[in-house]
Formats: structure tokens, sequence, C-alpha cells
């Protein structure tokens, strides 16, 4: 991935599940049985299909899940195109290198469906559906995803800028910042397990590996071997941008917590990544993941179910839009806002 997972999560606050009695009433885990019974098997015929074709799927979904759902809540507005009225979220600086292959994804399924079930299955529930399941295909934890959410009628770049953390804030300021948006020090560190899978390109990684300090010429929390190793991938990045590193060097396609034991070894790929295991309120989690898998497991599909369900659309706050990448009727009289048919 372009950007590290880290500094695209949820900077807002997540209510706990208990205190969301509106919600719980609204989403429900049967919500297309009736309506639209075959969506679980054509999500999964449209996962597997597109993730054996397209490997890095899993992980450029999984970032666009969080993109979406860290403004405006999980309502499916990053997948809006921009167009000659209003530039979307998609097109704020920091979402242009979101990958193709999520947004290919949710595309492919929302065809499907509405050919089978027209109008009936938003955007939103699709892209949190085909996130879980393709966490699931890689060997990560399977978690409940309550369906019924509406698709925003909002989609406006200038909103992005100071909901996503940028590459140079510190640790100390990532922590700040996610509890003071209702995020624990915990959750930040849980969810900091999606850098399991992915990659990030060069440039975000390059001022620990080129000039570091006067002493040394790479960050010396690197593995040595490590270190070298990126600095010999990475000689031409800024001739090529796209160069880029596993962000888990060890099983870069497989979801496990082999991301937390690379962190004690020195193989963590961020300065993000490895200021983990620096702060003692963080290595503490670190060393508990890097231990124990299941208490991974089982703390990431929590914490990914609580995130599912942040600022959902019900009822007339939102709509199943007919295409995931346009609204279902423009205010060309409010330049940016758009409005229910």
């Amino acid at each position: 991935m372009a950007l590290p997972f880290i500094l695209l999560l949820f900077l807002f606050p997540f209510p706990s599940l208990s205190l969301l009695p509106s919600i719980e009433s609204k989403l429900t885990l049967d919500y297309y049985n009736k309506t639209c019974p075959k969506l679980f098997d054509i999500i999964k015929q449209v996962t597997i299909d597109k993730q054996t074709a397209s490997p890095t799927t899993a992980a450029a979904t999984l970032r666009l899940f969080f993109h979406d759902c860290m403004l405006e809540g999980c309502d499916a507005s990053i997948l809006i195109a921009s167009n000659f009225f209003n530039k979307g979220e998609h097109d704020a600086d920091i979402n242009l290198s979101l990958p193709g292959d999520g947004f290919d994804i949710v595309t492919r399924a929302k065809t499907a469906l509405e050919l089978e079930c027209p109008g009936i299955v938003s955007c939103a529930d699709i892209l949190a559906l085909v996130a879980r399941n393709l966490v699931t295909m890689v060997g990560g934890p399977h978690y409940k995803i309550r369906l019924g959410r509406k698709d925003g009628f909002i989609s406006q770049a200038t909103a992005v800028e100071g909901h996503i953390a940028r590459p140079n804030m510190s640790l100390p300021q990532i922590v700040s910042m996610f509890q003071t948006k209702g995020l624990s020090i915990q959750e930040l560190v849980t969810l900091s397990g999606a850098h399991t899978i992915g990659f990030s390109h060069c440039d975000q990684f390059a001022n620990r590996l080129f000039n570091f300090s006067k002493t040394s010429q790479f960050d010396p929390t690197y593995n040595p071997k490590y270190a070298k190793a990126l600095q010999k991938l990475c000689a031409n990045y800024t001739k090529d941008p796209t160069i880029s590193a596993f962000n888990d060097v060890m099983t870069p396609g497989k979801f496990d917590n082999m991301y937390f034991s690379n962190l004690q070894k020195g193989l963590g790929l961020l300065a993000s990544d490895q200021a983990l295991l620096t702060d003692p309120r963080t290595k503490k989690y670190v060393d508990l993941y890097a231990a124990d898998q299941n208490a991974f497991f089982n703390d990431f599909a929590h914490v990914m179910e609580k995130v599912s369900v942040y600022n959902v659309k019900t009822g007339k706050k939102g709509e199943v839009r007919h295409r995931c990448d346009a609204f279902n009727k423009l205010d060309t009289h409010n330049a940016g806002k758009y409005m229910k048919a």
C-alpha cells in the first residue's frame, strides 16, 4: 500500500457497540435474507475470483474500508467519483494512492448484485462485507458484519484534511489523537496489525534509510541487514516512485501476527511501526500479540465490528446507490452536496 495503515485509521470516536442501541436495532445480520437471499454467495464468489486473480486485493480493500469510515462514517463516500460540481474524497491528495483493486472488487460485487436484486444492497454494506471476507480469506479472523447501511449523500475532498494522520507524526502525537477521538492505546496497536498485509512505497520510509543522522546512514532501530536490503531496493525511489516494500517481510500475503514479531526483531518497515516497540504504553501490547496470535485475532475482530458501525447512515439519512461511484441525484444548486432522488 502506498501509505501505512496505522496512519490511515479512523481518527474519530468509536462508541462501543453497547452504546449504539439505535444502530443495533436497524442493522441486523439477516437484513437481506428476504430481499436478496443470494447476497452472501455472490459476495463470496466475487471475493474468491478477485483475490485469486489479484493477491493485493485484500490489503487494498481493507485500506479502502478504513478510508471510507474515517470521514462521514462507513457510508461508501470514498467511492464517489469527482465531477464538474464536486471534487470527492477519492481525489483528496492523501487518497490519490488508494489502489484500484479495492474499488474494482466493490464494482464487481455491485454489478453482480444489481443483476440479482436491483436497488437493494448498498455500496456501504458491500464494502464492509468484501473487506471482512478478504481478511478471512488471507488467514485473518472472521467477524460479524451487521447490515442495513445506506450510502451517504456527501463526499468532499476538502473535508479530508485533518482526519488522517500524516507520515511525519510521532507516536505520542498519534496516541494523543486516538485518545482524543475515543480510541484506546490497545486499539491503536490492534489496528496497526492490519499492516500484516500490504506494502508501502519507499518514499514513506526513505528518511529512515538515507542520511538518517550524522552518526548513522540508517535508523539504528532497523535490523542492519534489513536496512541494507531496503537501501538497495529503494536506491532509485526518487526516479521511480512506484518502488515499494512489503510491510511484513516474512509473511507478506498472510494475515497473521508476524507483524508484531517483526517489530521485536527490528523489521518494522515504517517509523510508526517500530515506534510501537519503543513506547512502553504500546510495547506491552506488541509483546502480547507477538506471543499470542489468538489474542490478536480476537481483539482485531472486536475492533473491526466496532469500527464497521461507526456513524452509519440508515433510513432517509442515506440511499442505495444505483452505482457506487455516483449519487443517485445531483443537487446542482449546491455544488458538492447531494440529495436523495
